[in-house]
């Protein structure tokens, strides 16, 4: 069964892991459970109380194929946690990585978005990581960008987000295709 970590922090975009947490096990056997920086009881950006017990260093250790930072406020803020080693020591185990919204701003911090066409929110947007050398390579894109195993969107893309989670996590492009279609479908 594959496996999806969702990294929450406090005020976590609540439509940007929706689809996914949703969807994934129930309908297309995907293990999916949830990791904190900074475990217990917080908040979502909707008022959503949640409590996360399992750190990062347990994430690490349950060893998943998708590491999904979930974007939110606090990226944005001098409170951001400081998770480059975490997100070097999931890649280094296999892990595709990802980031929506804010949670980009973490991959760019962690020098991962220097080398791999990516998008976020805005160029601009990315300017919050000061580490970030990625300019030349970022791509204005109202969908998420996949490169070398790093998925990124910005934060108004949540289903192509979740397509290219559903990719990482090696759903078959058949059921990732009828994903996206029913979720299209109001739009037709």
């Amino acid at each position: 069964m594959a496996r999806v970590g969702l990294i929450l922090t406090p005020g976590f975009a609540d439509w940007e892991y929706a689809f996914i947490a949703g969807t994934a096990s129930p309908f297309y056997g995907i293990d999916v459970r949830f990791f904190a920086p900074t475990t217990g009881q917080f908040r979502s950006q909707g008022g959503l109380a949640v409590r996360v017990d399992s750190s990062l260093q347990q994430c690490l250790d349950w060893k998943p194929d998708v590491v999904v930072v979930i974007g939110g406020m606090v990226w944005e803020s001098a409170e951001a946690p400081d998770i480059r080693d975490f997100l070097h020591a999931s890649r280094s185990s296999g892990a595709t990585l990802a980031g929506i919204c804010g949670g980009t701003l973490a991959l760019a911090r962690a020098g991962l978005l220097d080398s791999v066409p990516h998008t976020s929110n805005s160029a601009e947007f990315l300017q919050n990581a000061v580490s970030y050398k990625g300019c030349a390579l970022y791509r204005s894109s109202s969908i998420a960008v996949i490169a070398d195993r790093i998925i990124t969107a910005p934060g108004t893309a949540p289903v192509s987000f979740t397509c290219a989670v559903f990719a990482g996590a090696g759903l078959p492009s058949e059921s990732i295709s009828q994903f996206r279609s029913m979720l299209a479908a109001e739009h037709g």
